[in-house]
């Protein structure tokens, strides 16, 4: 978890970032239907969580299994804040980790992830959003990663009253970055999932479908 910031940057310096110009509403950024588009870009932090997509009734979805482990999906992408504000994606958890807690180092392990990253290449001053389904957290919370100060969690769904169900998130990014870092977003530079136990040891099996970026 540590690195993870650091692998990312890595990732997008090297590799260049995909830019997409267009009047549309709606950007979809990933629905799964017709396998990983080229974009995406694995990163193994510690062990490696499984991502593979599989087809559920007539819709297909990524699902993620952890166990003692951490990798991330890194989409690369670049747009502006300003133009679309606005992410949207459904996920759905199978259980919560039990003794997972974002707010401390040992603990640190969340059963689904959202990040958006603010890429820098002084890697200290990289910065991001980490949207999580935590265990506990008061729902809305903001905080800074123990990890890194400039990752800000923000926890969108919490305990287990949604375990098992599809549900359906919305952030307005835009708003959310002035909220924490009080500036002007610059570019974003791609979002990233990830599903880790590697800090608790625990197992958790998460999906995402329909993840899009939109217009207010």
């Amino acid at each position: 978890m540590k690195i993870f910031l650091s692998a990312i940057l890595f990732i997008i310096a090297i590799t260049g970032i995909s830019t997409q110009c267009t009047a549309e509403q709606t950007i979809l950024i990933e629905d799964f239907e017709h396998g990983l588009k080229p974009q995406w870009r694995s990163r193994a932090i510690h062990g490696k969580t499984q991502y593979r997509i599989i087809k559920t009734e007539n819709n297909h979805v990524l699902k993620a299994e952890s166990t003692n482990s951490a990798s991330a999906l890194i989409y690369r992408y670049q747009y502006n804040l300003k133009e679309y504000p606005v992410l949207t994606w459904r996920w759905k958890v199978t259980n919560i980790i039990k003794k997972g807690n974002v707010m401390t180092k040992g603990g640190g392990d969340c059963a689904a992830r959202i990040y958006v990253i603010f890429p820098s290449w002084f890697l200290l001053l990289t910065r991001s959003i980490n949207y999580v389904w935590a265990n506990k957290l008061i729902k809305g919370k903001y905080f800074p990663s123990p990890f890194h100060s400039k990752s800000i969690i923000v926890a969108v769904e919490s305990g287990s009253e949604n375990i098992g169900k599809w549900v359906t998130e919305q952030r307005n990014v835009y708003k959310d970055f002035k909220k924490v870092f009080r500036e002007e977003p610059p570019l974003v530079g791609g979002i990233a999932i990830m599903t880790d136990t590697d800090n608790t040891g625990e197992s958790v099996t998460a999906y995402y479908d329909d993840i899009k970026i939109g217009k207010p």
